[in-house]
């Protein structure tokens, strides 16, 4: 049993009993909305395509990201991607902010 089938019976957890989905919400005016959904769903559609990992250029930013919290990032190896900047990473964009859901 997986951690997210122990708690999707749990209060705040009813999501985990839907299909896999995603909630966007924003409040600017329209036309900037478009514009930055459209965007935010190229992103999507990109992460969402199976990858080899050897070629999975976010999850090495996510693990070398998670090295840095966790103060265990050992120098870079040749198959690190020095183009892959922190900034250039979507889960670390300033213009990028997640909603407060309450839960």
């Amino acid at each position: 049993m997986t951690a997210g089938e122990k708690l999707k019976d749990k209060p705040g957890y009813e999501h985990l009993n839907e299909p896999l989905h995603m909630l966007v919400e924003a409040e600017f005016p329209e036309v900037i909305i478009n514009s930055c959904l459209d965007h935010a769903v190229a992103i999507l559609e990109n992460l969402l395509k199976p990858v080899d990992e050897s070629l999975d250029h976010y999850k090495k930013q996510q693990l070398r990201e998670l090295a840095i919290l966790n103060g265990t990032l050992r120098e870079e190896s040749p198959s690190m991607s020095p183009s892959m900047s922190p900034s250039m990473s979507p889960f670390n964009n300033a213009g990028m902010k997640c909603a407060e859901t309450g839960r």
